[in-house]
């Protein structure tokens, strides 16, 4: 019953996010924000929603290993599952934007704060202000950022297909959604860890973090297929930065966040490899389909290696 619980809750949290995706999209669109912001930063912090909402209930409901593990793997598969699926699918990447001069390292910076964070065995509520903070310059920038783009590379909205008075109780309606979903998907991910004697810590880092990966794959292979790669890729790099940032910052304001890093080394080395391969890739614009396999490669052995652990 728990793991039905389980699947029926995270498809309200994934319905909810989904909506609020889509909303976020088409305010942005109507105030002429560009795509790739409109990636990074509206429906990157949409994706993520569904992990900040599990993270957050975790923290509340004193389960700080499926709140950090949820961070961590959902990071993981950002790159290691969605970016190497936009890889493997596109027919032609050639993104408009310079990754590596402008936004890559954005998704490091805040990997290696969080490594710096966890040496005392806790996220506190101040670290958490600091991860926030990180967030914030890290908008700042790209607002500042949008202001050099052509207007001609805006896209345009169709007034007539536009109304406030839809989009708002959609908006309310479709964070109801999130919260709900957010607890029974915690909770019975914690009942299915007792049944089965698993660790909370693989319940989060591999149920609840997969599950909550799935509006990145969606809308990233949406836009991909598009051929909206600067969205896609934007929307991966945005979304692990909101991971690192918004979702553990929350999570530790709710309660701080305890968690025992010598316990974890594999996975928490896994999001530094895959952040700097991340990095390298956007370096040497290696945009293919031989970068999507050495991506799903590190997947292999991280999930081989938390499967081995259970």
């Amino acid at each position: 019953m728990d793991f039905v619980i389980f699947v029926i809750a995270m498809g309200v949290l994934i319905w909810g996010a989904d909506l609020i995706i889509n909303q976020s999209e088409r305010i942005a669109l109507k105030f002429n924000i560009p795509e790739f912001i409109i990636g990074a930063t509206l429906i990157a912090l949409g994706t993520s929603l569904p992990e900040m909402a599990a993270s957050i209930a975790a923290s509340y409901n004193g389960k700080p290993d499926i709140a950090v593990a949820n961070v961590i793997g959902s990071n993981i598969l950002n790159i290691t599952l969605v970016l190497a699926t936009v890889f493997l699918i596109a027919r032609n990447i050639n993104p408009n934007r310079d990754f590596f001069a402008k936004d890559s390292t954005w998704a490091l910076v805040p990997v290696l704060v969080f490594v710096l964070m966890i040496i005392d065995g806790v996220i506190s509520r101040f670290d958490a202000t600091l991860l926030l903070l990180l967030m914030g310059a890290y908008l700042l920038f790209l607002l500042q950022d949008a202001k050099n783009i052509p207007e001609e590379d805006l896209e345009d909205l169709d007034e007539s297909t536009f109304s406030w008075v839809k989009t708002i109780p959609v908006l309310l309606g479709a964070f109801i959604l999130v919260v709900v979903g957010a607890h029974f998907t915690v909770e019975s991910a914690s009942e299915i860890a007792k049944n089965f004697g698993i660790s909370e810590w693989v319940i989060g880092i591999i149920m609840i973090s997969l599950g909550t990966s799935l509006p990145e794959l969606v809308v990233s292979i949406s836009a991909a297929a598009k051929g909206k790669v600067d969205m896609a890729i934007g929307n991966i790099i945005g979304s692990n930065m909101a991971n690192t940032t918004v979702v553990l910052g929350a999570a530790a304001f709710t309660s701080p966040l305890s968690i025992n890093a010598s316990a974890y080394l594999f996975d928490i080395a896994t999001m530094i490899v895959a952040t700097l391969l991340l990095v390298f890739i956007t370096a040497n614009k290696l945009y293919n389909k031989s970068a999507g396999i050495s991506l799903i490669i590190i997947l292999g052995l991280f999930l081989n290696n938390t499967l081995q652990s259970m």
